[in-house]
């Protein structure tokens, strides 16, 4: 940048480090999605393309910044957690919030389309982001499961509102009727009056989406030979030293022991290098993040 008298002006902009060593969420929220989602006319309570659209968008941000290592969404908001050491633009508040929430934003308008191809924005959709930072594991699994059961407890509640709306009720009655009832009356309400097994409607309406990566299963593309192949069995062969069809084998994927003139040879185990959570398949998964089997599954994400 050429240097010139009005140079000074960047005196003003003042760094914004987040503080090193801690977890990175960023969560971004839809803006005034009350009144978009009414103007597109979104089925309610859930409307699937809505929410695939989302983990969309949210599958670009993770194919983007390898160092977005999981995420998770529901109705019009969506929690980017980035590695523990990350250094992603230096770790500055401002570019890490920004560039996520920018890049998201444009990933939903421009798949808008292959989930609503009859349904063209009618103006455009925008979205506010913030950052927090979280000092250990436990605070992380807290943050996350706060916002799975954020998801039910919505969910459940908007189920129950709109069977009432459906069937006749204004909002405002309908609002009425459920105030006061706990997760036990909502659950009785559907199932008496309306059929509906709340346990039964689809994961993603129930417990939301998570993003992660699926790590590749290491494969060792070095083949011993033939003969090797042919007599391994388990992963070990034992072939005498005096058989002229074995010859001389030199594969450094293969180790050979001499026991009581018998060559024991062994493939090699490639040691896998410590998955890290930031290559690998984009999935969307729809389960339980609260209890530990999904942590113990992944523990690449608390590291």
């Amino acid at each position: 940048m050429a240097k010139s008298r009005f140079e000074y002006v960047r005196n003003y902009e003042l760094p914004d480090p987040l503080m090193p060593g801690t977890f990175i969420v960023v969560r971004i929220d839809g803006r005034g999605f009350h009144k978009f989602s009414d103007t597109h006319l979104f089925e309610k309570p859930n409307d699937k393309r809505a929410l695939d659209l989302m983990d969309q968008a949210a599958r670009t941000v993770l194919d983007e910044y390898k160092d977005v290592i999981m995420a998770f969404g529901e109705s019009d908001e969506y929690s980017f957690l980035l590695k523990k050491n990350t250094k992603l633009y230096n770790r500055r508040r401002s570019k890490i919030s920004s560039s996520i929430v920018s890049l998201f934003t444009s990933a939903y308008v421009f798949h808008w389309l292959t989930y609503f191809p009859d349904n063209p924005l009618r103006y455009p959709p925008s979205f506010d982001s913030r950052v927090v930072v979280y000092p250990g594991e436990k605070e992380i699994r807290d943050y996350f499961a706060w916002r799975q059961a954020d998801t039910h407890i919505n969910n459940l509640y908007n189920t129950a509102f709109w069977a009432l709306v459906k069937d006749g009720q204004s909002t405002t009655e309908a609002n009425k009727t459920l105030q006061g009832t706990d997760s036990k009356d909502k659950n009785e309400l559907l199932f008496s009056k309306y059929g509906i097994n709340y346990n039964n409607l689809p994961e993603q309406y129930r417990k939301g989406s998570i993003c992660v990566r699926r790590p590749a299963t290491l494969v060792d593309d070095r083949q011993p030979q033939q003969q090797i192949e042919e007599s391994i069995t388990a992963g070990v062969s034992n072939v005498s030293i005096d058989d002229p069809a074995v010859g001389s084998v030199e594969d450094d994927s293969v180790s050979q022991t001499r026991i009581n003139g018998v060559i024991r040879k062994e493939k090699k185990i490639k040691k896998a290098k410590p998955y890290e959570g930031i290559d690998g398949e984009i999935v969307v998964l729809h389960e339980d993040i609260i209890r530990d089997g999904f942590w113990k599954e992944r523990p690449w994400f608390l590291q």
